[in-house]
């Protein structure tokens, strides 16, 4: 049986694509109705290939949890929020930046361990334990900036920047699911601006269109 990881070793290409395509097609059509011959056939691998490298369908799709979180790590980490000196502009522009990136198809822009999970979550505890390790990870990336934000601005409170953070991933797979209810991205926009004018009353700042476009756009 092959490894799940292979640290310190380049992914081998049949790997990737068929991560690849469990990222697009497990977002499209869900976990239950992505096959093995569906994935790849996607991935232009042959079956064999598939056993290869991933014992089984579920397999694959603990792969593609941790797969997802590395290279949307990467993506948020380069995005430009960061550059802000305030760490409470850097949590509001993580927030603009979500809104931003809400472009293209619903599949585009929704997360492939969100609807993993809502799928798996009482049959599939390995793929829940991984889509969880996901969420859980992302959030964590927000948590010394809300924490330095807390301190910055004087906010003492019985909430934690671990509970905000974790709320943030809420509000998002929340916006994501109107999303798909509605086909429609503009709902999870919504969604993501009313995020937005929260944080801002949890930090006491005016909830203004001018700043909201001006000091983070």
């Amino acid at each position: 049986m092959p490894s799940e990881t292979q640290p310190n070793r380049p992914m081998a290409a049949a790997r990737r694509k068929l991560l690849d395509a469990a990222v697009m097609l497990i977002r499209s059509k869900g976990y239950a109705a992505t096959t093995v011959d569906d994935l790849c056939a996607k991935a232009g691998v042959a079956k064999g290939s598939f056993f290869h490298h991933f014992k089984d369908k579920e397999a694959l799709a603990t792969a593609a949890a941790a797969y997802w979180s590395d290279t949307t790590g990467a993506f948020f980490e380069a995005a430009p929020y960061h550059r802000h000196a305030d760490p409470l502009d850097r949590v509001l522009g993580y927030v603009d930046f979500r809104a931003a990136i809400l472009q293209g198809s619903v599949p585009e822009f929704t997360c492939l361990v969100g609807t993993m999970v809502q799928e798996t979550h009482d049959t599939h505890p390995r793929i829940r334990a991984a889509c969880e390790a996901s969420i859980g990870g992302h959030a964590a990336t927000l948590e010394a900036d809300i924490d330095a934000a807390m301190e910055r601005h004087g906010i003492r409170a019985d909430w934690s920047a671990r509970s905000l953070a974790l709320h943030t991933q809420a509000v998002l797979q929340g916006a994501f699911i109107l999303a798909k209810a509605t086909g429609d991205a503009a709902i999870a926009a919504d969604s993501v601006a009313h995020l937005r004018r929260y944080i801002e009353l949890l930090f006491r700042l005016p909830c203004t269109p001018e700043r909201s476009h001006a000091d983070h756009g």
